[in-house]
């Protein structure tokens, strides 16, 4: 029986848009994934290196038959497709996926963490993450969509479409 994940997606080198939607394609065409839903893009602020050009980000559903380990493997590839070279941590990428939650899953390794340890942090995850799932509960820390609205006080998010 296939799991629902949720998949957060950023770019903020290049086309920006194109280049996430590369990546919702490449993930589609895998036989194991099946995109479900895909919240809006939203134009964001750089968290943490704050002297960055500004990110574009979204949320997708998936339902998938392979692990999170696989699915971690398969995001991992995905990047490098799309020419994700590493720089500082937190710095300019073509592209970013992150595994934010994976079913019920609660996973602590060496290569991942789910729920995603900094995702309730974020707006730029949130937020699309609540348009889409707003009743979704993030283990041990609550509903998607009242975690959005508070971050989005705090933290500028712009839906751009």
């Amino acid at each position: 029986m296939p799991t629902t994940a949720y998949i957060g997606l950023g770019s903020n080198l290049g086309d920006k848009e194109a280049n996430i939607k590369k990546a919702l394609e490449l993930l589609g065409e895998v036989p194991a994934v099946k995109v479900i839903k895909v919240a809006s893009l939203y134009k964001t602020a750089p968290l943490y290196v704050t002297k960055q050009d500004w990110f574009l980000n979204t949320v997708a559903e998936i339902e998938t038959s392979l692990n999170a380990h696989e699915l971690l493997s398969l995001l991992k590839e995905t990047e490098k497709k799309l020419e994700r070279t590493p720089t500082v941590r937190w710095g300019p990428r073509t592209i970013d996926l992150d595994l934010l939650l994976y079913g019920s899953d609660k996973i602590k390794s060496a290569d991942l963490c789910v729920p995603h340890p900094r995702m309730t942090e974020r707006a730029f995850v949130m937020v699309p993450l609540a348009e889409i799932a707003p009743q979704l509960c993030v283990p041990g820390r609550g509903r998607a969509g009242e975690l959005a609205r508070l971050l989005s006080t705090d933290q500028r998010v712009e839906k751009i479409c």
